[in-house]
């Protein structure tokens, strides 16, 4: 029997988007060095490595972030207990919106999310680190 999908993931993001606060990429980048800002990072280790990073940026993969945030799992990361304001960003958009509902769902606040990820971020001139490692390309 087929799967019978009835939420399609651009209801999904638009859900998201109607309850999270979007940064754009040129406000984002006026907050990197502000010490009041986590930036989060929710890509794959691979891409980060290929694509290169926010400088200063907490890496936090996707399928770790729930249990990084909670303070009663055992995986939980002190940087998450911050009285500070979280930016999630991921390549381009979409996975960081979902995350930042979920975040804020749990009750992290403030969060928000970059509008266009990663990929706005490099297009508008952000800083970026790039690795030994990572295709310039």
């Amino acid at each position: 029997m087929a799967q019978n999908i009835t939420v399609t993931y651009q209801q999904l993001l638009a859900d998201a988007e109607g309850e999270i606060e979007t940064i754009e990429v040129e406000d984002a980048k006026a907050l990197l060095h502000d010490s009041g800002h986590v930036f989060v990072d929710i890509r794959d280790i691979r891409e980060l490595d290929k694509q290169g990073r926010i400088p200063g940026a907490v890496h936090a993969p996707r399928g770790m972030l729930e249990f990084w945030v909670c303070p009663t799992s055992p995986y939980h990361r002190a940087v998450f207990a911050q009285d500070k304001k979280y930016v999630f960003f991921c390549a381009g958009g979409w996975r960081s919106a979902l995350a930042a509902q979920q975040m804020q769902r749990m009750g992290m606040k403030p969060v928000a999310h970059i509008a266009g990820g990663y990929s706005a971020w490099k297009e508008a001139g952000g800083e970026v680190e790039v690795s030994a490692i990572t295709d310039p390309i």
